[in-house]
């Protein structure tokens, strides 16, 4: 009786850490397709956002075009890709069964026409649903049994981990970011393989990660653990408000031009003359200027940089253009860090660091992703920051997520 029992449990923990294992080994594959993808989208964003700033006054004033030839191929070829990452989350909560692979082309394609033309928008929902369309796929062709949304979390934190190169973030993202407040566990193993591969993919193709080298100390004592706590309030707050102003924009949009040409058309025409009207670009792209001016000593960043690219990467999302929501988020928290710095009493670099990572989770209401992207790119020693002002950040975040299919736990 004792042997059988014995038996049938070295039986079941063969199956089950067998599965885990297979599981594992077809990740590989998934996060060197991904992660070769996102090389090859990544580099050629940013050559495109170069060659704009080079030549941007010939280039802004065709953004309403450009946006009507985006709204054209979406029509024409998209069926329902056009829903982006509202799809992705319907397929991880089962009310869809399939991404089509189109949405690859398309959003890819439409991204880059976005950039080249002056929108400001980001990458990262672009990189999350490549990778999910793709992963999901293969998902499907192989012979699992009941594989549920695993292959799409899987090629969603593979997506995320080639384009940014910060794989541990990546996971937790895949992990939390479909329920907030739960934890997808059975994809811990295969998305961490596959976030790591996509990571060595991405950079052995030559996509750089961005790393910033912080020197300054953090006080943990009461005084420091309050205007840390302050910071937090501050990244949430306005995480959630560009959620939410976000959403509303969208739905506005659409009531007062429920046509897409008509819609991108006017806006896009809106657009390019105050982006233009607004230091000549300073606020087209993906914000990595900013970014790169809130970390460089001696850089100007002005104390509304962040509202102005908060209000124009809404106004280009709601419009209809592609891209992603993150790195304006990234630049929008740096920019803000440096503005407030002076008034809580918090290095400049360090403040932007934090800015960087709480407003990202205030908008996509996650907790750990923010906290492992901040010890990921600014070091692992400022994890007691990152931890509390992040969690403060989604405390205060209004539980508003620009993904608005997100669900809660």
């Amino acid at each position: 009786m004792v042997g059988t029992s014995m038996d049938h449990k070295l039986r079941h923990a063969a199956r089950t850490y067998g599965g885990l294992l297979i599981m594992g080994v077809a990740a590989i594959p998934i996060g060197l397709i991904i992660g070769a993808i996102d090389a090859i989208f990544g580099r050629a964003l940013l050559a495109i956002g170069s060659f704009r700033d080079a030549h941007l006054i010939f280039l802004l004033p065709f953004l309403a075009l450009a946006g009507l030839a985006i709204a054209f191929c979406y029509k024409t070829w998209g069926k329902n890709t056009s829903r982006g990452m509202s799809l992705v989350f319907d397929v991880g909560h089962g009310r869809e069964e399939s991404i089509s692979l189109r949405l690859v082309p398309l959003i890819m394609g439409g991204t880059w026409i976005t950039h080249l033309f002056g929108g400001s928008a980001g990458r990262e929902g672009v990189a999350v649903q490549i990778g999910a369309t793709v992963s999901h796929w293969i998902g499907r062709k192989l012979p699992f049994k009941h594989p549920g949304n695993t292959f799409l979390l899987i090629g969603m934190a593979a997506g995320f981990a080639g384009l940014f190169r910060t794989p541990l973030a990546a996971t937790v993202f895949a992990l939390e970011v479909l329920v907030a407040g739960r934890l997808e566990y059975r994809a811990l193993f295969p998305a961490l393989i596959a976030s790591l591969v996509a990571s060595a993919t991405s950079g052995a193709l030559g996509l750089e990660k961005f790393e910033v080298a912080l020197t300054a100390t953090v006080s943990l004592d009461a005084t420091g653990i309050t205007r840390l706590a302050i910071l937090g309030v501050v990244f949430g707050i306005v995480g959630g408000a560009f959620a939410w102003c976000l959403a509303h924009a969208k739905t506005l949009a659409g009531r007062l031009a429920p046509n897409p040409y008509v819609r991108i058309g006017v806006i896009g025409v809106a657009l390019s003359i105050l982006l233009f009207a607004l230091w000549q670009g300073r606020y087209c792209g993906l914000g990595t200027n900013l970014i790169s001016a809130a970390f460089a000593n001696g850089a100007t960043i002005y104390s509304w940089d962040w509202i102005a690219k908060f209000i124009l990467t809404i106004v280009t999302l709601a419009a209809g253009y592609q891209g992603g929501e993150v790195t304006p988020l990234f630049s929008i928290g740096a920019s803000l860090g440096i503005a407030i710095s002076g008034l809580v009493g918090i290095d400049p670099l360090l403040c932007a660091a934090l800015g960087y990572t709480a407003t990202f989770g205030g908008a996509t209401n996650t907790l750990l992703a923010p906290i492992f992207i901040g010890c990921e790119v600014f070091g692992f020693s400022y994890l007691p920051a990152f931890f509390i002002v992040c969690a403060v950040a989604y405390l205060f975040n209004m539980d508003k997520s620009i993904y608005t299919l997100q669900e809660r736990a």
